[in-house]
């Protein structure tokens, strides 16, 4: 068959329209994992905290509600979640709340909390969330709650311990008060937790303690390299890391060094791994190396015994603009690290709130500002995430409870805006955010 000029050039377009439209019903829209952010509002009556789901487009990071979404997180005050066991279950360390209604529980009688607990949840192929069992830590007022790398072990980082005289058992004659870890192993077919008992320490009554004891005053705590490394301190005593040695195979706790080593810091907020190193974030409120900022990064790699060893470069200011940095993510490819910072003022939209970021040198592991940082948030964000497809990075909003989800640009670390909407509203204040990269 001949065709004419104008036959060719038709059916050339005719060709060239099929290749574009074949291209581009390959761009397939499709979820790549789910965003669970918990809130305080309550999601039924008794006083319980809520538990939001979304599912996280892969094309565009669009935020889309889960069905069945938003339920009741099973207490009062939900401040961590972890996933583990595959992303098969789900866990909520709901804090409660003291007499007062006050969230921030410390001590005993009227400062207390009251009513804390753990809930399991049962996390379906399409993200949807069935509550299981509930359960408790060995000590009084948790708030911090963490998984180890193999599923196979939960923790809780408990303020207070039930027993003076254990503290001075497992940290020394002189330690009247203390706060304390409680361990759990995690059941692979149910999910079920059972408490992992000192293997260390023996109460006077000749039963092991329930529960590992850190220095008064906790902070934050986290697991890295083989070590727990719990963050204590108050501004008049400054602020100090007390590590234990972690065997993996047993979920056992055993005190690495005899003494705790001090930071020179007292205000800490967070410490956290990434990429191998631990950071401590500090609100201290000075001018941080004579750039105006009022909180820094402390690096550290991690020595003997759980030591911390001070990077080359020492401390890193935080943006100048903001302030109280709460927690960081370094991103899955180890080039860009982003602190959350919550801001001091509590009240109003928070300016000096925000996402602070810097470029990881790959030899020496310094940091150095992102070229057109600090990057935009909600106001008061209390976490950040990256997608399963290591595109998005999202936040969780305290103050105007919303979700705020950028790019990443791979090439600067720069965090653009959505190419759908940023903002994603949820049932808040929100608390803690997690991601889960199992959809079916």
């Amino acid at each position: 068959m001949k065709f004419t000029k104008f036959g060719k050039a038709l059916l050339l377009s005719a060709l060239s329209a099929a290749a574009v439209l074949s291209v581009t019903s390959c761009v397939e829209s499709y979820t790549v994992g789910f965003l669970y952010v918990t809130g305080t509002v309550t999601a039924q009556p008794g006083g319980n905290g809520i538990i939001s789901g979304f599912r996280i487009d892969h094309n565009t990071g669009k935020l889309t509600t889960i069905n069945g979404l938003p339920i009741s997180s099973g207490g009062a005050n939900p401040v961590r979640a972890v996933l583990t066991t595959g992303s098969r279950f789900l866990y909520v360390l709901n804090r409660g709340v003291n007499s007062l209604g006050n969230a921030d529980c410390y001590g005993t009688g009227a400062n207390e909390c009251l009513n804390s607990n753990i809930q399991e949840f049962a996390v379906g192929g399409n993200g949807i969330l069935t509550p299981q069992e509930t359960f408790y830590t060995q000590g009084l007022n948790p708030f911090r709650l963490l998984a180890d790398g193999s599923g196979n072990f939960l923790y809780v980082l408990d303020h207070d311990s039930p027993s003076g005289a254990a503290c001075a058992l497992a940290l020394g004659g002189t330690s009247t008060s203390c706060g304390d870890i409680t361990a759990f192993q995690v059941n692979q077919t149910t999910g079920r937790l059972t408490i992992v008992v000192n293997a260390q320490v023996t109460a006077a009554n000749g039963a092991p303690l329930p529960y590992f004891p850190v220095p008064a005053n906790p902070i934050d705590f986290n697991l890295n390299s083989g070590y727990m490394l719990t963050l204590s301190g108050t501004s008049a005593t400054g602020d100090v890391v007390f590590p234990y040695s972690y065997n993996q195979a047993t979920g056992q706790l055993t005190i690495s060094q005899n003494s705790p080593q001090v930071l020179g810091i007292s205000q800490g907020t967070a410490i956290v791994s990434a990429s191998g190193y631990i950071y401590v974030l500090d609100n201290e409120g000075t001018d941080v190396g004579g750039t105006g900022a009022t909180s820094q990064i402390l690096p550290f790699s991690i020595g003997a015994g759980g030591s911390l060893q001070a990077l080359t470069g020492g401390v890193v200011p935080d943006d100048p603009t903001l302030s109280n940095p709460i927690t960081l993510l370094v991103e899955s490819k180890g080039k860009f690290l982003y602190v959350a910072n919550q801001g001091n003022n509590t009240q109003g939209t928070n300016a000096d709130s925000g996402i602070s970021g810097y470029v990881i040198d790959p030899s020496t592991h310094q940091l150095s500002y992102i070229a057109g940082e600090p990057f935009g948030s909600g106001a008061a964000p209390q976490c950040i995430v990256e997608d399963p497809s290591d595109q998005f990075i999202y936040s969780a909003d305290f103050t105007d409870s919303m979700v705020t989800g950028r790019v990443v640009d791979p090439n600067s670390g720069v965090l653009n805006n959505l190419r759908v909407t940023s903002s994603f509203p949820v049932q808040g204040p929100a608390t803690w955010c997690l991601v889960d990269g199992r959809t079916s």
